[in-house]
C-alpha cells in the first residue's frame, strides 16, 4: 500500500498510529503506537517543565558569498513572477558531545521527535490537528529577536512580514479548502515566545480551521497527502516553488521540512520537521531557513537562518 492507502487503512479501523513522510513524500512510515520501536520517541504539545541548559553549539554556516547567490537566484525568480514566496533553506555543520538521544531529552520544544538515531527534531510548528470533525492549522511566519525593544510592535507593522505572512495564510486556507469545508481565519497574526538557546524568538502565527465530515478518520490520509508539502516551508505557488527550490538548494532536504503525527484513535496532532539535526556519518548538520520575499533583505535572512541554529 501507498502512503495515502496505509493512513486509510489505519484510520477506517481506527487503530492508533504514529505516521512520518519526508519533504518530497518519496520516504514515510506508518507504524501502529502499539507496534512502535523504541528507536522512535515522540512528544505532541508537551507541557512539562523545560529542563534548564545552556548548550552551545559549534556552528560552520554556510559560506555567506554560497548563501547570497542562492538568494539572488531566488530574487530573480520572485521578479520574473515564477514564485512569490519561497522558503530558502541551507545546512550548517555543528559540533557538540551531545548524542541525539541527550538532544532530544534536553530539547524544550512544543513537538519533539528522534528518529532511529538518524536524525531529532524539536519543533515549535504544527503541521495540522484534527478533533471534533474540525481540521486545524497554525501557519508559522515571521521571526524576530525577542529582547530587541518592541520586538512584537516591530514585526506585527513590518511590512515586508506582514505581505510574507499574508500570502502563507492564504496558500493555506487554500489547502484547508481542498479537504474541509467552512474554512476560516481564527485569528490572524498573533505571536509566540519560542525558548533559542542563549535567547528567545518571537514567531507570528495565525489559527485557521475547516470543517470535516464525520467520518474523516476513513479519508485520513486523503487529508494529509492532499495538505503536503507544508505551505509554511516551501511557498506559493506551490509546485512551482517547489521546482525552483530543488534547483537552487542543492542539497537533499530529506526529512527535514516534512512532518510527522499520531493519530489516538479519536484525535490526530501532527509537526512540521523543523528545527533539525541530522546524522551524517561522523558529522551532525542542522538545516534551517526562512521566507523570501521580493523585499527580503539578504543581510537580514541570512542571519536568521543562523539564528534558527540552537537547541531550544
Amino acid at each position: 500500500m501507498n502512503l495515502q492507502e496505509q493512513l486509510n487503512f489505519y484510520g477506517e479501523k481506527k487503530e492508533p498510529f504514529f505516521f512520518i513522510v519526508n519533504y518530497d513524500k518519496t520516504d514515510y512510515e506508518v507504524i501502529a503506537l502499539k507496534d512502535l520501536p523504541s528507536t522512535i520517541q515522540y512528544s505532541l504539545s508537551e507541557n512539562r517543565d523545560p529542563i534548564s541548559h545552556n548548550t552551545i553549539l559549534s556552528t560552520k554556516a554556510e559560506p555567506f558569498e554560497s548563501y547570497r547567490k542562492k538568494f539572488y537566484t531566488l530574487e530573480d525568480e520572485i521578479l520574473n513572477g515564477n514564485t512569490y514566496l519561497a522558503n530558502l533553506t541551507s545546512q550548517t555543520q555543528i559540533d557538540t558531545k551531545l548524542s541525539l538521544q541527550e538532544i532530544y531529552t534536553l530539547a524544550n520544544a512544543k513537538f519533539k521527535l528522534l528518529y532511529h538515531d538518524k536524525f531529532v527534531c524539536f519543533s515549535p510548528e504544527r503541521f495540522c490537528e484534527i478533533k471534533e470533525n474540525t481540521i486545524y492549522t497554525y501557519p508559522m511566519k515571521g521571526t524576530i529577536d525577542a529582547m530587541i525593544p518592541n520586538a512584537e510592535h516591530i514585526i506585527l507593522n513590518d511590512s515586508k512580514e506582514l505581505a510574507e505572512h499574508t500570502m502563507i495564510v492564504d496558500l493555506l486556507r487554500n489547502d484547508l479548502s481542498i479537504v474541509s469545508k467552512k474554512v476560516r481565519v481564527e485569528k490572524f497574526r498573533y505571536c509566540e515566545y519560542i525558548e533559542a538557546g542563549e535567547k528567545k524568538l518571537i514567531q507570528v502565527s495565525s489559527k485557521i480551521s475547516g470543517q470535516l465530515e464525520k467520518n474523516w478518520e476513513n479519508k485520513i490520509g486523503d487529508i494529509i497527502v492532499s495538505l503536503l508539502p507544508a505551505g509554511s516551508i516551501t511557498g506559493t505557488p506551490k509546485k512551482k516553488t517547489v521546482e525552483i527550490l530543488n534547483t537552487i538548494e542543492n542539497y537533499k532536504r530529506g526529512y527535514f521540512t516534512g512532518i510527522f503525527g499520531v493519530y489516538d484513535g479519536k484525535r490526530l496532532d501532527s509537526s512540521v520537521i523543523i528545527r533539525y539535526i541530522e546524522k551524517d556519518n561522523e558529522n551532525l548538520i542542522y538545516k534551517s531557513g526562512g521566507g523570501i520575499t521580493s523585499d527580503s533583505d539578504l543581510h537580514k535572512e541570512y542571519q536568521e537562518m543562523c539564528d534558527k541554529v540552537y537547541i531550544p
